[in-house]
């Protein structure tokens, strides 16, 4: 099966049943998703322990899952089940202090690889965990299942338009940056565009849920899908950045066409902040 059927697959497959489950299954604030959306971070963060360990980071694989797992977990208790947001903070302290105390106990014969595991620790808890919170933040807003649709097709689409005018019109245009070199200037722009577009049409299908606080409507909607798209474009070419750094070409085989679950969220982690930001910052709460 080549690459182009695998990812054909999973956008018309995979993609519609994540939508399905945001738009029909809304209960105790998005619980459901909420969940898939940890169970995917808890992956690329053992993923991403993998890769870091190609570089002498190392870091048990218990402690990669339950690190990376930190923030979307916690914000889903507090979004899904009620719990004050101040357990957010305390959870991020709590872990941050083992992981620096619980080297105090290492062999003497380990103590040398104490600042590896250490930044290894706190790289994995950061990366993806922290920035995917955002994304479980979102059911927070008011019509938060719009919200979260359009979030999920400015990322899905701008990657998937990217790839797909790469492929017919990057031919020449390839190679601006060392991380990525097969990325094409034309990709760049097809992913922006459909990003930026998919703004203005929320703002324009939904202006009581996308309601401008001063901006008008298709303004307000293009800046949210332009900044968004900016982000989906830097999350791939930073992960990019690490696996290249690393030497690995994927960071597992989790999803078809795609490679591994950090491969797959890469730009949906970058991009979640800004969006919900620019979310916070354009529109009517």
């Amino acid at each position: 099966m080549n690459k182009i059927l695998k990812r054909l697959i999973v956008f018309f497959i995979s993609l519609p049943v994540l939508f399905s489950v945001v738009i029909f299954l809304p209960q105790k604030n998005h619980l459901l998703f909420n969940a898939i959306v940890v169970l995917f971070t808890v992956i690329a963060a053992v993923e991403f322990r993998s890769i870091l360990s190609n570089k002498n980071l190392e870091i048990s694989l218990p402690e990669a899952a339950i690190l990376g797992a930190v923030g979307p977990a916690v914000w889903t208790l507090v979004v899904s089940f009620g719990f004050g947001e101040e357990i957010v903070h305390g959870a991020f302290i709590l872990v941050a202090s083992w992981l620096l105390v619980s080297q105090i106990f290492v062999p003497e014969k380990k103590l040398d690889s104490s600042v590896n595991r250490i930044a290894a620790g706190f790289a994995v808890m950061l990366y993806p965990g922290l920035l995917v919170s955002s994304l479980i933040r979102l059911s927070l807003f008011r019509n938060s299942g719009i919200i979260i649709l359009f979030f999920l097709l400015i990322v899905f689409l701008n990657d998937s338009l990217a790839w797909t005018a790469g492929m017919l019109f990057g031919k020449n245009n390839r190679g601006l940056l060392a991380v990525s070199p097969n990325k094409s200037i034309a990709g760049f722009a097809g992913g922006q565009l459909f990003s930026v577009l998919t703004g203005i049409v929320a703002a324009v299908l939904f202006p009581e849920i996308f309601s401008p606080k001063i901006l008008p409507p298709i303004t307000a909607g293009a800046l949210l899908g332009f900044g968004s798209g900016i982000a989906v474009i830097l999350g791939d070419l930073c992960e990019s950045a690490i696996k290249r750094s690393a030497g690995v070409k994927d960071s597992g085989f989790l999803v078809l066409g795609r490679g591994g679950a950090l491969d797959s969220i890469d730009s949906l982690a970058m991009a979640a902040p800004v969006y919900y930001y620019l979310f916070r910052l354009l529109f009517q709460l």
